[in-house]
Parts: structure tokens; sequence; C-alpha cells
């Protein structure tokens, strides 16, 4: 459906907190001079309440606007990344394979390539993260470096390149970790990045290796409310952690969180209605 973008972004905010991400996924952006929000799911939705839920956080002229299609099984990842160009994060550049040779000699380049993992540098959080680990480079390098939820491995391998660091990547998706060592290879880092199959941070090879100078968490907002205590522990005194996967209304909830244990705001990033939070260990 097509509305304003402060009416867009409002249902987008409701879709993901009434919707189980594992089992839709919603966007929103502007064309066409307007801003359309969509919402998906491989089952058909109730039509009669959605557009009962949508008119309860909006008006019935905009749950009027709702409309229904059915769309042929497509490979979104790949479909989603042919063409799109190179972006940039402060020095990083995430790039495809093909886009190579335009990455300048005094940037980092970052190659990801199309694959049922999440981070390709072109999502806020991620770019949040990474415009997060510019910034705090340049004050110092992180000895020991974790990363959460690694996905496609951008931010292990960003950290990685930057800091000349080992770093542990881990996640609870097989593929995605497959996914982290092949982009890992990609960028002939693989003997810094560890990528591993853990679920959650309990795991015997992430506590082993703390503690952590600087911690990537780009995941959501209950996994991370749930990692807040264990995720305090791994990390050294005056260490770092970088939250992301938050929503700009989601991230003074995180937050909250976070200082119960100990940790203090640094820095916030805001891109795209994200929020990403760099905290410090007191």
């Amino acid at each position: 459906m097509r509305s304003d973008e402060r009416t867009a972004r409002r249902l987008a905010d409701l879709f993901a907190e009434c919707f189980d991400p594992d089992e839709t996924a919603s966007a929103v952006y502007e064309a066409n001079g307007g801003w359309t929000v969509a919402l998906y799911s491989a089952c058909p939705f109730d039509q009669d309440e959605l557009r009962q839920l949508v008119a309860t956080a909006t008006t019935k002229a905009v749950a009027g606007g709702l409309s229904f299609d059915t769309i042929d099984e497509t490979d979104w990842v790949a479909a989603s990344l042919q063409g799109l160009n190179p972006v940039a994060a402060g020095r990083f550049v995430v790039h495809g394979r093909h886009d190579r040779a335009r990455v300048a000699v005094n940037r980092i380049g970052v190659e990801i390539e199309a694959a049922l993992a999440f981070g390709t540098g072109h999502h806020g959080t991620t770019r949040g993260c990474l415009l997060a680990l510019d910034r705090l480079i340049k004050a110092r390098r992180p000895r020991g470096i974790l990363d959460v939820g690694t996905g496609s491995g951008v931010l292990a391998i960003a950290a990685a390149k930057a800091c000349r660091r080992p770093v542990l990547a881990s996640d609870i998706d097989r593929s995605a970790v497959q996914v982290a060592t092949q982009n890992a290879r990609a960028n002939r880092i693989v003997s810094f990045v560890d990528a591993i199959l853990a679920d959650g941070v309990l795991d015997r090879r992430v506590r082993s290796r703390a503690p952590y100078d600087l911690v990537f968490a780009n995941i959501l907002l209950h996994p991370l409310k749930r990692l807040a205590a264990p995720l305090a522990r791994l990390t050294a005194p005056r260490g770092l952690i970088v939250l992301s996967g938050l929503l700009g209304s989601q991230a003074n909830a995180a937050l909250a969180v976070y200082r119960l244990q100990g940790l203090a705001l640094e820095h916030r990033i805001g891109l795209d209605g994200w929020a990403t939070l760099v905290l410090r260990r007191r």
C-alpha cells in the first residue's frame, strides 16, 4: 500500500511487532513520489483481519487502500542484489565480485555475494555497524572481536580487514556459517575469521576466547535483550558492544536492559528508521 512517510514507517513498526519474522517479511521504501509498505508471507493473509489491524493503527481510509497479490516463487535475495551498486560506510565499501575493480585504493573493500544470509551492507543496520566500526578504529584497534549472528560475515570480515585481528563469528544457522566462511575466503581473510555454528553465546568456543574488546550483535530486539547479561560478561572492561537490528522505536528498550548490566551509551547512529547503539562497559 502507498501512503505518506510517517504512516508508512508506523505500519512497518506495527508489522515488525505483530508478525513473526521467521514467517513474514516487510519492507518500506519511497518510489514515484510516495511511500510503499509491503508485507510478505508464504501463507495467505486474513484480509479482513489485516485491514482491521491497520485501521487501529492508522485510519479506515488507509486500511481500505490495502491491496493483496500472489507472487511467483523467486530467489529474492539474488534478484534484489542484481544490479545493486557498491555501498560505502565510512572507509568501508561493500560490493559484489563484479564491482571489485571499482573499490578505490584508499577504501577497505568487503566483497559479499548474493546468498541466503543476512548482511549486504545496503541495510541500515549493517551500514550502521560499519559506520560504528569505522569511527571506533580511529581511536584504537581492538584485539578480541566477536560477531554474534554473523549472517553473511560482512561485519566480521570488515573488522578483520581493518584491524588485522582474529574475529570469532557465530550463527545459529548452518547455511549462514557456510556463507560467512565462503565470503571470508573470497576476501582472502579466512585465516582471521573463524565462523562457527553456535546457539547463543554460551558455547564453550565463544567463552574460551573472552574477554572481547569489541562485540557485534546485529540481530533483533528480543534476542538482544536475552543476551544482555552474557554479552556483558564476555566484554572486557572498557570494551565496546555494537547493537543493531533495532527499529528506532526499540532503541531505548534495548538500552535500558544493557544499562542494567553496566554498559553506557557512547554513540548512536540512525539510518533508514533503524538504530545502531555503541555501548561501553564501565
